[in-house]
């Protein structure tokens, strides 16, 4: 890749809506490293979230560049402009160097039949008889399942050039991480349907450091892995082979790797993850969103006193305001409002207790899941408060701290990097 900037092996993306709390999420960094494990922080921030909190991307790198200074940190990080359209891009191109290129709402829209044509032209490798190295059994493809699967993806490769060559010709090439994000689809892709992808990335010369596939299994916010771990795994081992022979056949980087988005506390498929860069040295970048924000408010909690006296407000605005809050999340949430403590129940709590049901220990009897979701998509009523919040963010600091590091290494990095 000679001078284009290089993601490196081990990648964290971490989520810090109110950009008050990339210091400690680079501790956790910095503890990994102790432990003789490099891993990149990537801070992350969507448009969306930008909008809602009322912020401009330019203060994620402000952020992170007070936090790299504190701590004294000589290895790269990096700037996620995060889930990025074309129409919205442009605001992120001066403060980030790390691209999430968003091409969910064009999957599935078919494809121009000339370019479906061109491209099976293109591929004969990908007809016939396929054996892909670390997959035991070989696959067996007709021209009309490479076009059915084509006419599915392609045009969101296409929409994925597009994104790419604007920041190209804004920045430069290879002055930027490209990262193509089609997890959100209705079904896990086939080995198959993801060398097609992959042939179609390296035809619209998009040199993508990562990929983020759709998985089995349900990656809600903030809480655990649902689904079939066997078969994740195995999907996940697959994707790995799957890239490394892409790699080998088509122009594309040579530190592509797999990204595995809402990851946050996905401790189940952790362990299974470890397994496989152990086994095949692989790479993976991993992207958490609202984790950190749930660990402000556990901190608040934690406190006591007027801390959590707000804890208790965020949760029952939150309650007023379910619907308008959990609608732009529905797909990524399973709240069981029968498991929702009513607000008065919450305002007599103790500081144990609340924290006791929004941290995510799923061993805790008191643990909720439910009332965690609803927190993690409930943001928006912190950042109704303004000032208000992030002041008593600053009074509970230590505290507040503590959980965010604690959280991301002990919870996060240990156990996906270390080992336990």
């Amino acid at each position: 890749m000679g001078n284009t900037m290089k993601l490196e092996k081990y990648s964290f993306g971490m989520g810090d809506r109110f950009a008050h709390q990339a210091k400690a999420q680079l501790r956790a960094c910095v503890e990994a490293a102790s432990q003789g494990v490099d891993v990149t922080p990537v801070w992350n921030k969507s448009y969306r979230e930008h909008t809602i909190v009322g912020s401009k991307p330019a203060s994620v790198l402000a952020a992170a560049e007070v936090a790299v200074h504190e701590l004294d940190w000589t290895r790269p990080f990096h700037i996620d402009a995060d889930h990025i359209r074309l129409d919205i891009v442009d605001e992120f191109i001066e403060t980030s160097d790390f691209y999430t290129l968003d091409v969910a709402e064009s999957i599935g829209q078919p494809a121009d039949e000339k370019d479906v044509e061109a491209f099976v032209a293109r591929h004969p490798e990908l007809l016939g008889h396929l054996e892909i190295p670390g997959i035991e059994e070989p696959f067996e493809t007709t021209r009309e399942q490479i076009e059915r699967i084509a006419g599915k993806y392609l045009n969101a490769v296409q929409e994925a050039g597009r994104i790419y060559a604007h920041v190209a010709r804004v920045k430069g090439e290879g002055k930027f991480i490209a990262e193509v994000s089609m997890d959100e689809t209705d079904s896990p892709q086939t080995p198959p349907e993801l060398l097609v992808i992959l042939a179609a990335i390296s035809d619209q010369k998009i040199p993508a450091q990562t990929i983020a596939p759709k998985f089995t299994g349900r990656f809600n916010k903030g809480v655990d892995y649902v689904g079939d771990l066997a078969q994740f795994e195995k999907e996940f081992n697959e994707d790995i082979a799957v890239i490394a022979y892409a790699v080998s056949r088509y122009d594309l980087p040579d530190n592509l790797k797999l990204s595995v988005h809402s990851g946050s506390d996905k401790f189940s498929i952790y362990e299974p993850i470890r397994r496989a860069l152990r086994s095949t040295g692989a790479g993976i970048h991993v992207k958490t969103a609202g984790t950190t924000w749930l660990e402000e408010v556990i901190g608040l909690a934690e406190s006591g006193g007027e801390g959590l006296k707000m804890a208790k407000e965020i949760y029952s605005k939150a309650l007023d305001d379910i619907d308008a809050l959990c609608t732009p999340y529905a797909t990524v949430i399973d709240i069981d409002r029968a498991e929702l403590p009513s607000k008065e129940e919450v305002q007599e709590w103790t500081s144990e207790q609340f924290v006791n049901a929004l941290r995510h220990n799923p061993r805790s009897d008191e643990y909720n899941p439910s009332l965690r979701q609803l927190i993690h998509v409930g943001y928006k009523v912190a950042a109704k408060m303004g000032d208000r919040y992030l002041n008593m963010l600053k009074a509970c600091e230590a505290v507040v701290a503590k959980n965010v590091t604690e959280n991301l290494y002990e919870r996060h990095l240990k156990p996906l990097f270390i080992g336990r």
